[in-house]
């Protein structure tokens, strides 16, 4: 009832077997470059980060100190 495999292989499971391996590799080579997209976009928002922290001190820096409002009171007239 048991088979004995045969040394040589079939053309189907040669395709099969380069298929997969085709596969891993490409695999491999996918997760290395959206590991290398993450590296690239982590440093350009860093780079906008001290971009924007740069422009907010100079903001503060240039602007005049905001007073706070607050209502005015009116005066009202008392009729009799």
């Amino acid at each position: 009832m048991t088979q004995k495999k045969t040394a040589q292989l079939s053309p189907e499971s040669i395709a099969r077997a380069e298929r997969q391996r085709l596969a891993v590799e490409e695999g491999a080579r996918a997760m290395a470059d959206i590991g290398q997209q993450a590296i690239a976009i982590r440093k350009n928002m860093e780079r906008l980060r001290g971009l924007r922290e740069a422009r907010e001190a100079e903001e503060a820096r240039t602007s005049a100190p905001v007073l706070p409002t607050g209502k005015k009171k009116r005066k009202r007239a008392f009729s009799n």
